[in-house]
């Protein structure tokens, strides 16, 4: 693990070498991470289906897939979940758009965004829930570091608009 400010930056190159298993379309497959990035694309990182936060986060992404596919970005949202378990969520919850299934969080990795957490006292690693922009060539374009579940597409359309 990095330190806290170690995480991949606007600019830098993420590793895009790596397989995901994914679900698309009612489908699972298993892909190169870099094959996702036909053209721009938002990863947004999450814990676990079904739980409070990460069901918000998904919620807000999911009434506003449309709104990224217009401006002409892809959107990932990785969570350790299984395949079976993100077919599932994804009929529950509507979503029409990719589920990566990273449970050795390679994503993660690439991106530095291992950070320590706590729960019930015990501290572990894990993936930091973050966002990332990312060119088809696998720059990153922007990051959110911090999300906020609620709100989240709203607060990536406005870093769009930065960008």
């Amino acid at each position: 693990m990095q330190g806290a400010n170690a995480m991949i930056k606007s600019g830098q190159k993420l590793k895009t070498a790596f397989n995901l298993k994914i679900v698309r379309d009612g489908a699972a497959t298993e892909v190169l991470f870099k094959d996702l990035l036909t053209q721009p694309t938002i990863v947004s990182v999450y814990m676990k289906n079904n739980t409070g936060s990460c069901d918000k986060q998904n919620d807000s992404l999911a009434a506003h897939a449309g709104d990224f596919a217009k401006r002409g970005y892809n959107l990932v949202a990785v969570s350790r979940d299984t395949c079976g378990s993100h077919l599932k969520y994804a009929l529950k919850k509507g979503i029409s758009y990719t589920l990566a299934s990273d449970p050795d969080d390679l994503f993660a990795k690439a991106a530095d965004a291992i950070v320590e957490k706590s729960m019930y006292g015990k501290t572990y690693e894990g993936p930091a829930r973050a966002a990332f922009v990312i060119a088809k060539d696998g720059t990153v374009l922007a990051v959110v570091e911090k999300v906020e579940t609620k709100d989240h597409a709203a607060q990536l359309l406005a870093l769009l608009d930065k960008i």
